[in-house]
């Protein structure tokens, strides 16, 4: 089967548990104020590939996975070429490789169901506490990643909440707590990932002669990380 990627990482340390191959996908439906990778938003953009291809690719890396790496699919949206992404996470979980698939949780059909019955972990992207700044800060909607997750726990799939916390806008108090009570809520929440918003992307728009839309906010360190968990 033939997807579209836009880069592959080969060994990735901060996508998921261990050691990992981390997988790019071409395209994302949401235009998030935060986005370090906004190369991924065409759709027909990146390079063309096949499933047999790049698991290939992947399984020459195994010996470095180690008893918990393995590969992450990644983006852009991923969901976006769920058949693609399922057809990979099939081959590679015959050959015994954890599959991890981060996304924002953005659609729902039955080539996303198909895919979530061979990904091992999920790194779901929490973005904000309010349908109000979902729909500001990423055009998408907060109730579709939160109907997403309600999936992962009809399944019981093991799943990672990660939001980058962006200084002024969503490191308050309410919007900490908020992951805290997603904890509460959701049994399949494993971890939960406040990461700090970065402005390395900045060349990338340039290029591609598009505005960042929060070049004029700080980038967050260690203290604005430590304030989220101190909410907790």
């Amino acid at each position: 089967m033939k997807g579209r990627i836009s880069s592959f990482e080969s060994l990735g340390t901060v996508d998921g548990p261990g050691v990992r191959n981390v997988v790019f996908m071409q395209g994302c439906p949401l235009r998030c104020a935060c986005c370090h990778n906004p190369e991924t938003w065409d759709v027909n953009g990146g390079k063309e590939t096949d499933s047999i291809e790049l698991s290939e690719r992947i399984l020459r890396y195994r010996n470095y996975f180690g008893p918990e790496g393995g590969v992450t699919v990644s983006g852009g949206e991923p969901l976006l070429q769920a058949s693609f992404v399922a057809e990979l996470f099939s081959i590679l979980k015959k050959a015994g490789i954890n599959t991890a698939l981060d996304t924002s949780g953005c659609l729902w059909n039955e080539d996303v169901e198909r895919l979530l019955s061979v990904t091992d972990l999920v790194l779901l992207d929490h973005k904000f506490a309010t349908e109000e700044d979902y729909v500001k800060y990423t055009k998408g909607s907060l109730k579709r990643t939160e109907d997403f997750l309600s999936e992962l726990q009809k399944r019981d799939i093991p799943t990672w909440i990660r939001r980058v916390i962006i200084p002024g806008i969503n490191d308050d108090e309410a919007s900490s707590r908020q992951l805290l009570e997603l904890e509460k809520r959701f049994s399949c929440i494993k971890k939960t990932e406040p990461l700090p918003f970065r402005k390395l992307c900045l060349s990338k728009y340039e290029s591609l002669g598009i505005d960042f839309p929060l070049k004029d906010v700080r980038e967050a360190d260690e203290g604005d990380i430590a304030k989220v968990f101190g909410f907790y």
